[in-house]
């Protein structure tokens, strides 16, 4: 990892709510989910920051609030020390230079009736950086740094495979040329084996670019192997962060404990011996507001004091958002 005293990305107190509306037509009940629910995070220069926790729990809209595709509802978002929380989409064009976003379905985050070369060289167009011959030049250059042949230029997004359409669209991420890109579970959609030739591609760009990511996933295999922080979310909030081996190695917090013992390990005598943590219950609903830990129904460290406290994650190495653990550690 590059150290930097200033980070590239710092989001503070980073609130997502989309209002709703049930009941009767007489007696309708409004409300919000809180699909992000006040997050803090940083991303240094040439950083992997892995976002980890099950589906729902608001990683993707983290990233799309990051990148103004989801208007944040509060909070602040600061890109190279500037906050573009909320600005619009003329304010933003600019910016997008610095920071792209890689989705993860690689069968709908491409144009179907564009051919490739189009794909990647919108960017060049929209942001004036390159035309005519200089421009297909370039498209040839993002294709063969990416792993493609140049000679599929003029094919159709449907002539390629699952891998072949996730690094055309990370060749349009790097088009632009930027600083940061959201890893939004970008080898999900993808089979076992083409998911470590686009990590590998990722983590080579890493090393020749400089890049910085903020990548989302479900994968912890995949987490470790790619990460240098990680950040473990539920429901709307982050409940743990630290170095990748730290986290693996010493898990504080339940969730994360719960999370970690889920992962197989390909020895078998180890897998025989691991000790599985099961969660009872539900993972409550997200249109709920909790004064105390939104994990407290769930968590075998639970008490009284859980429900009416909401732990803060303090700023730590490795901080965990826990008042047990947090007393725990303090003794």
């Amino acid at each position: 990892m590059i150290a930097s005293s200033t980070p590239l990305l710092r989001v503070e107190d980073l609130q997502v709510y989309f209002p709703f509306s049930r009941g009767s037509l007489l007696r309708p009940q409004k409300g919000f989910i809180r699909a992000v629910d006040g997050i803090d995070l940083e991303i240094g220069e040439g950083e992997t920051f892995a976002l980890v926790g099950e589906s729902g729990c608001g990683k993707s809209t983290t990233a799309r609030a990051i990148i103004n595709l989801v208007r944040p509802t509060g909070g602040r978002v600061l890109l190279e020390g500037r906050d573009i929380a909320g600005l619009g989409d003329a304010a933003m064009r600019p910016l997008r230079r610095v920071v792209q976003m890689v989705f993860q379905d690689p069968f709908a985050s491409l144009n179907p009736r564009m051919t490739v070369g189009d794909i990647i060289g919108e960017p060049l167009k929209i942001h004036r950086l390159a035309a005519g011959r200089d421009a297909q030049l370039e498209v040839i250059r993002l294709m063969d740094l990416v792993g493609l042949n140049p000679r599929f230029l003029n094919r159709y997004p449907h002539e390629f495979s699952g891998g072949q359409r996730q690094r055309i669209g990370i060749a349009r991420a790097l088009a632009v040329q930027p600083k940061l890109i959201l890893c939004d579970e970008p080898v999900s959609a993808l089979d076992v084996s083409i998911q470590a030739q686009v990590i590998n591609l990722l983590m080579d760009l890493q090393q020749r670019l400089g890049l910085s990511y903020l990548f989302i996933a479900h994968d912890l295999g995949v987490v470790r192997h790619i990460a240098h922080r990680v950040g473990v979310m539920y429901l709307g909030r982050i409940v743990e962060t630290a170095a990748v081996d730290e986290l693996f190695n010493n898990p504080r917090h339940p969730y994360t404990q719960a999370l970690l013992s889920a992962v197989p390990t390909p020895d078998p005598r180890q897998q025989s011996t691991r000790q599985r943590i099961v969660l009872k219950g539900e993972v409550p609903s997200p249109d709920r507001e909790y004064p105390g830990c939104s994990f407290v129904d769930r968590c075998p460290l639970a008490e009284a004091g859980c429900r009416e406290v909401r732990p803060l994650l303090p700023e730590a190495p490795h901080a965990t958002a826990c008042i047990v653990e947090q007393r725990a550690e303090s003794h």
